[in-house]
């Protein structure tokens, strides 16, 4: 007879690898403080029922929380052959308080089972990526509240388009970041539901009560559909993809803080804290972390790709292909933890370069736009403006003066709409402080969307 605690009709028995390549023990042994959690609330919701003994009960609880201390404290050693921590944790309790640990499977199922440890799992976990989210946007608006009246070009194409405020830029990736809070609140809605006691996939016969289990978990709401509670990776599935879009925003951030951070553009310098140097070349300081970031978005991207692609044949209910749902949502939620610690110290311990950024506007001829903008409000046809400055930025370019410094009398040859007012136009803070349309670069706007991100932050 088969030694599995499911092997009543079997009898023969898997080589040890064949033992080895079926078990998750591996990577789920980081669910048992929720395995033991769903499980002492099961337990108690058997006894109230009347299913169990309260005596038994309350042996089988005392035997998890034994486990649960010997667990934190190191102690337990975890076992192939039991495949799972489901039946780890189970065979450790037959060991501790005997037969009566198998009443504790009464009314469910490991599928069921694991759903619900899956669920609990992230739930308890949620809390902290939004907490990490907030930390970095704190710093994202600190450091743009210091730099509203930094100027720097804003890029198009990685060319300079027009100056704007680099708190204005700072307060681009806060608003991504808002986002990602949002979409990780709403992943918390799909995560608060209760699988347990859909059992296999058809229900129980046993008269449980699901929603006492609910509140002893702090469950907001329960499955409606058993074959559904037993099935659903929704949950998971939307971490994987808001963790997949956050991951996007900070490797575009560190793309631009590695550019940045070159000879060529020198517009920041990380602290020692988050560099390294090299092995043979004495000068170097590397953005290594912020490199590192960027390259852990792929390993993000692939756990989604993994899941969705488990799930997207999968016939109702359980299949063992989920099996696969777990170890990459793990990984996942290590690495975003991680690196948006990274980024919040990399912000906070950088220097900004606001002489740099300001003189790399000099000459750059990104006040164009301003000046077809002044023609256009002195009657011109934009498009005529257009081709205007077009004109008076080739000749720029060609004998290398830059559009301020061109005498009035060269600019009036191009328009005669042009006047003295001009080179106050084509000063960058004007160019900056015009743009004062909603969602503009105007200092003064930056300054207003400062106080707005510190209210939001400050209400959680």
């Amino acid at each position: 007879m088969a030694d599995k605690l499911w092997g009543g009709r079997f009898h023969g028995q898997a080589a040890d690898w064949v033992d080895d390549f079926g078990a998750s023990i591996h990577f789920d042994y980081q669910l048992a403080k929720e395995d033991i959690e769903g499980s002492i609330a099961h337990a108690t919701m058997l006894a109230k029922q009347g299913i169990i003994g309260e005596d038994e009960a309350a042996t089988i609880i005392a035997g998890l929380k034994e486990i649960e201390a010997e667990f934190e404290a190191g102690q337990i050693h975890f076992s192939v052959k039991n495949e799972d921590i489901h039946l780890n944790i189970e065979s450790i309790l037959t060991e501790k308080v005997g037969p009566v640990a198998g009443k504790l499977h009464t009314a469910r199922s490991r599928n069921d089972q694991v759903a619900t440890d899956f669920h609990l799992w992230l739930k308890h976990r949620l809390p902290a990526v939004k907490a990490a989210i907030t930390d970095l946007q704190q710093e994202l608006v600190t450091l743009a509240e210091k730099n509203v009246d930094t100027l720097m070009p804003g890029y198009t194409h990685l060319q300079h388009a027009q100056p704007i405020s680099y708190g204005h830029y700072l307060l681009a990736y806060y608003e991504m970041l808002q986002r990602d809070f949002e979409r990780f609140e709403f992943n918390e809605k799909h995560t608060d539901i209760l699988p347990l006691g859909a059992a296999a996939l058809a229900g129980t016969t046993f008269p449980i009560d699901r929603e006492f289990v609910a509140d002893k978990l702090g469950f907001d709401q329960v499955y409606h559909n058993s074959l559904d509670a037993v099935s659903d990776r929704d949950f998971a599935l939307e971490f994987l993809s808001n963790s997949a879009i956050l991951m996007a925003h900070l490797s575009r951030m560190a793309e631009e803080m590695i550019l940045w951070t070159s000879f060529e553009f020198n517009y920041l310098e990380l602290s020692d804290s988050f560099s390294t140097g090299s092995s043979i070349m004495p000068q170097k300081k590397n953005a290594d972390f912020a490199e590192l970031s960027r390259g852990k978005t792929g390993s993000v991207y692939g756990h989604l790709m993994r899941l969705l692609t488990v799930m997207k044949g999968l016939p109702l209910a359980y299949n063992k292909d989920m099996q696969e749902d777990k170890a990459g949502v793990f990984e996942t939620f290590d690495t975003i933890s991680a690196v948006l610690k990274v980024f919040t110290g990399m912000l906070s311990t950088m220097t900004v370069k606001k002489d740099k950024m300001r003189a790399s506007l000099k000459g750059d001829y990104s006040n164009a736009t301003e000046l077809a903008d002044y023609l256009a409000k002195k009657g011109l046809p934009f498009r005529q403006a257009h081709a205007v400055v077009g004109m008076l930025v080739y000749q720029g370019i060609e004998e290398g003066t830059a559009l301020e410094d061109m005498p009035l009398s060269e600019l009036q040859k191009a328009s005669d709409l042009i006047e003295e007012d001009v080179y106050q136009v084509l000063d960058p803070v004007t160019a900056v402080n015009t743009r004062t349309s909603l969602g503009g670069t105007a200092m003064e706007n930056v300054q207003k969307e400062v106080e707005s991100a510190k209210k939001v932050l400050a209400a959680r």
